[in-house]
């Protein structure tokens, strides 16, 4: 792909195309999934902006995650920005072995990890909260595909794949702030008051 010119003013009256030449609203559910898919691919680059890769092997090993993360992320929205029935040369996929790599990086960092009691607020520093940001993103993009799914049909391990890193997110981040000797908050329940 090469990108010679960055406006086109063809999307000026909200329509877009998708990667087969399709023309849409750009509100379609496949526009929603994919650009939430862009906009947490944003977030994770925040992480690696503010991930300091000199402080520590934990802190590279996250760069090594987000990395990957980040060009599977580009993978995902070039198989939503697909319409169903079509495909191009070398185009991107999203295996059960993608999933299973997330399974396998959530399994050694709980390792480190103490089992929670309550539920966490998102902090612990700053590499931590923008994990947490991401996993939020992260759910969206997944009930965005989620929407879609029941309208248009996308591979079937887009959404095991959102859903697992959505996982993962929330494990780096509580890992991060271990190993940043950041504290985590826990939820502290209001209780209402009976007289």
């Amino acid at each position: 792909m090469r990108i010679s010119k960055v406006y086109t003013k063809t999307g000026d009256g909200g329509r877009t195309r998708l990667a087969g030449g399709q023309d849409v609203a750009k509100d379609a559910g496949r526009v929603e999934a994919y650009g939430s898919v862009d906009e947490l691919n944003t977030v994770i680059g925040l992480v690696r902006a503010f991930n300091d890769t000199a402080r520590d092997d934990a802190a590279r090993y996250l760069d090594e995650q987000m990395k990957w993360v980040q060009h599977k992320l580009f993978d995902v929205g070039g198989v939503l920005a697909t319409a169903p029935g079509q495909e191009f040369p070398n185009m991107p996929t999203v295996t059960p072995a993608d999933v299973a790599r997330l399974e396998a990086c959530i399994d050694r960092c709980q390792e480190d990890l103490a089992p929670l009691k309550e539920f966490l607020l998102p902090g612990g520093g700053t590499v931590a909260g923008l994990l947490h940001q991401a996993r939020a993103v992260t759910r969206r993009a997944e009930r965005r595909c989620v929407s879609l799914a029941r309208d248009e049909s996308i591979p079937p391990h887009i959404i095991p794949f959102l859903n697992r890193l959505s996982d993962a997110l929330f494990v780096w981040a509580r890992w991060m702030a271990r190993k940043a000797g950041e504290p985590e908050s826990l939820w502290e329940r209001s209780v209402s008051e009976t007289s």
